[in-house]
Parts: C-alpha cells; sequence; structure tokens
C-alpha cells in the first residue's frame, strides 16, 4: 500500500502527533507525507528527515497559509488519486481536514485508531473507551485518524526522504482567515509533556486556579491541563481542556487535582504512565485509575507540595 500521511506544523515545526501518525502509517505501506502551507520549506526539510518517510510532497502556496481545512482537503483528496490510504493525527488539526477528504473521495472515515491489524482492519475505541471495537473497511481507499499515544513516535531524524513539490490548487474562497487569538505560555505542549497538572471546578475561581496550579507546574516543568467543567466555568482555556471532547493525553506523569473523574475527563487521561489524583472526596471515581490517591484539601495540599518540590 502507499500512504499519504499529513503533516501538522506550526509553519515552523512539526508537531509530535504526526511522528506518531507516521509510525502507524508505516504499518500499512510505504509513508509519503504532505506538507501544506505557505512558504513552509523548512518544514518540508525537517519532514524529509523523519524515520520511515520516503518523500516528502509539498504543496506550498499563498492560499494554504493558515492551512484552512477548506483549501487544504480539495488537495490532499487530488493527490489521493494515487494513494491507498490516507493518515492524519487525531487532533484538532486532522479532525478538521481528514472527514473532508473522506467525503470528496466518498469513502467512510476511521476514526481515533489505536491499532492496526491489516490493511482493511483497525482497532478504535468506543463509549468514551470503555469499549473496543475492531473495524473492517471493505473501500478501496482508506482515510484514517490516529490518536497520538496510542503509537511510538517516529524518529525526528535519521531520514533521507526526497521532496517534490505538487499542484496546490486554487482556494475554496468560501472562508478566510480573520484572526488567530492563541494564548501563549512557555510550558510545554499539552500533547507532548511529559508532566501535566491539572485542575477541575473544585478551584473555585479562576484567580484560584491560576494562582494555585501554576507555581506548581512551573517547579515540575509541567503542562497545565483543566477538566470540562473548569473550562466551562472560564477558569482555563478552550486548549486547555483534557478529555473526550478536549485533548487526548499520555504524559509520564498526570497529577489530577480537584477533577471527580467524569467518564468523559478519564477518556483523555487515562492512558498516563503515572496518574495522581488530590481529592477531598474518597469516593471520587479518579481515585479507580490513579496510581496514588491522596484524600484532602487542594487549598492546604496544593500549596505544601508546591512548597516542598
Amino acid at each position: 500500500m502507499s500512504v499519504l500521511v499529513l503533516v501538522e506544523h506550526d509553519g515552523k515545526s512539526i508537531k509530535d502527533a504526526t511522528l506518531a501518525a507516521v509510525t502507524a502509517a508505516g504499518k500499512l505501506g510505504d509513508v509519503h507525507a504532505l506538507v501544506a502551507g505557505n512558504g513552509v520549506d523548512a518544514v518540508a526539510d525537517a519532514a524529509a528527515k523523519i524515520a520511515g518517510v520516503t518523500k516528502v510532497l509539498n504543496a506550498d502556496a499563498p492560499h494554504l497559509d493558515h492551512e484552512l481545512a477548506e483549501n487544504i482537503a480539495p488537495v490532499a483528496a487530488k493527490l489521493m488519486e494515487g494513494y491507498d490510504a490516507f493518515v492524519a493525527p487525531a487532533t484538532t488539526f486532522g479532525k478538521n481536514i481528514a472527514p473532508r477528504v473522506a467525503a470528496l473521495i466518498d469513502v467512510m472515515q476511521v476514526s481515533d485508531v489505536i491499532g492496526i491489524e491489516d490493511a482493511n482492519t483497525f482497532v478504535r475505541p468506543i463509549y468514551a473507551g470503555n469499549a473496543i471495537a475492531t473495524v473492517k473497511s471493505n473501500d478501496a481507499k482508506k482515510v484514517i485518524t490516529v490518536r497520538g499515544t496510542a503509537f511510538d513516535k517516529a524518529a525526528a531524524d535519521g531520514g533521507s526522504a526526497s521532496v517534490e513539490q505538487v499542484d496546490s490548487g486554487q482556494g475554496a474562497g468560501n472562508s478566510e482567515f480573520v484572526s488567530m487569538d492563541a494564548s501563549e505560555s512557555e510550558r510545554p505542549e499539552l500533547t507532548s509533556a511529559k508532566v501535566i497538572v491539572s485542575g477541575g471546578r473544585a478551584f473555585g475561581s479562576s484567580d484560584q486556579f491560576h494562582s494555585l496550579l501554576e507555581p506548581l507546574a512551573d517547579k515540575l516543568g509541567a503542562a497545565v491541563g483543566a477538566s470540562r467543567a473548569a473550562v466551562d466555568a472560564g477558569y482555563a482555556p478552550n486548549d486547555s481542556q483534557v478529555g473526550q471532547t478536549g485533548k487526548i493525553v499520555a504524559p509520564q506523569v498526570y497529577i489530577a487535582i480537584g477533577i471527580s473523574g467524569a467518564i468523559q475527563h478519564l477518556a483523555g487521561m487515562k492512558d498516563s504512565k503515572t496518574i495522581v489524583a488530590i481529592n477531598k472526596d474518597e469516593e471520587a471515581p479518579i481515585f479507580q485509575v490513579a496510581d496514588i490517591g491522596l484524600v484532602g484539601d487542594l487549598f492546604k495540599i496544593v500549596p505544601e507540595l508546591t512548597e516542598k518540590l
């Protein structure tokens, strides 16, 4: 099989989720990578160094700036004439583009894949991860998104793929980039952090959420996450949300503070290597998945923990 992997990038560097997607794609066949954007020659060169990638297709054009899905999907769909499978990371970026590609080439999509048994058979979680389904697709061409935490990351160096310029088509004209209001932080990105400190609604306010969690995160060199309840309450931005409708993470250490452990939250972090839970309710569901649990008042425990680190 020939496989086309969608490269997620920020215009300068490649996101870690792409490396996991390359590993997954390698289980299907020969891997080519698609880099789409404006002025992305450096990204294409970086993609050529990823172990396992044999060719990089560089779609570079002004209308692909800001990576609008309406403009990238037709490029990928046209390229799929020469490929058997399209693989994208199951991130916000990949989830925005892959369904459009599937629709354009008239096939079903297999989403959030965590295992590949053969060219037609895939394993994916359902019911917020409480059940695992093995599904078979009879479509001639496959469109899949892969959960980055389920596959090892391919080495970012060591490859020597060729880079080829491809037709970038024309802008769809039905959407335009207006502006982006993005939070900036010196902390690690949530999906690639080795340590994550997450807070829930129990913090009571945005001020307490930030004043208690951020010093602890800084001491640990950790990313800051949040439950949906905390995000809905305005304590943290949307891109901090961990869970079924947020980001799926699997760090070395996940510290859940003031989070009850609703099934939707557990779906986003239960694959973490070590889970530490701090909650005053000893019956909280989070303790069922925690490796280390501490029952107590977070307003006393968190400052004391921060001080002792």
